[in-house]
């Protein structure tokens, strides 16, 4: 536990001293970017409170009295992805997004790269092991950190001008973390710091996307890239209408 503290401590600590300006200006965005991120930093806190808890263990057995202990139904393996789908979905029927595609793939990337590497980190850092006794690397849950953060990029996309769309992305990350406890892959600490990190990864991507706002495609209409990410390496599919 005291690792665990000590971690997400380092962490804030390093994101504060990253906002520390002198002008008022940066404060200000200082400011707004915590309040953006009181939701993240909750999730985290309660996940690194309950972990290894009475509370934990015994919830973990309620699910696995009501599912049975032969649950396995791997639908996690794909609603991370739902995000992913819907936004260029709506990007092809039309649905005004605050960003150019490009730049919704450039955050995507950036963001899912991030969230992938703290959850990898954390996981070689921190002992815990799975319910199931797969492995000691249970937290965080890496599938529910890249599921909410490629919901967190949709709604971020999508909030001002399609506020139902928008929050169908966190409907596919809940449903991520959800099938992680029913599957007895993950305790509910992995996944609520697994959720904090999504998001809180991808609202770092968005404060700071005016630092690279380089896209070569703005005036093209015929050229797309989609991220891919196997849970092993991310890549990019190029389709280019002829």
């Amino acid at each position: 536990m005291k690792k665990i503290v000590s971690i997400l401590c380092f962490l804030l600590v390093g994101l504060s001293c990253g906002f520390s300006q002198k002008d008022s200006t940066s404060q200000k965005k200082s400011k707004n970017f915590l309040k953006k991120n009181v939701v993240p930093f909750s999730l985290m806190a309660s996940g690194i409170l309950l972990s290894d808890s009475r509370l934990e263990k015994s919830l973990n057995t309620s699910i696995l009295n009501w599912v049975g202990n032969d649950f396995d139904v791997p639908v996690d393996d794909y609603t991370r992805y739902g995000p992913i789908a819907l936004m260029y979905t709506a990007d092809i029927i039309g649905v005004q997004a605050k960003n150019h595609w490009f730049d919704q793939t450039k955050n995507m990337a950036i963001s899912i790269v991030l969230t992938d590497v703290l959850t990898k980190f954390l996981k070689n850092n921190i002992y815990k092991v799975r319910p199931n006794n797969f492995n000691s690397r249970a937290f965080p849950s890496g599938h529910t950190s890249v599921a909410f953060s490629t919901g967190s990029v949709l709604h971020e996309e999508f909030k001002d001008t399609s506020p139902l769309l928008a929050y169908t992305g966190y409907g596919f990350a809940i449903t991520t973390g959800a099938f992680r406890l029913l599957n007895n892959k993950h305790w509910m600490s992995d996944v609520l710091m697994g959720a904090g990190i999504g998001i809180m990864m991808t609202k770092l991507v968005y404060h700071f996307d005016y630092l690279f706002k380089w896209n070569p495609f703005l005036k093209s209409k015929d050229t797309m890239l989609v991220p891919r990410y196997s849970g092993e390496a991310v890549g990019l599919y190029f389709s280019k209408k002829i």
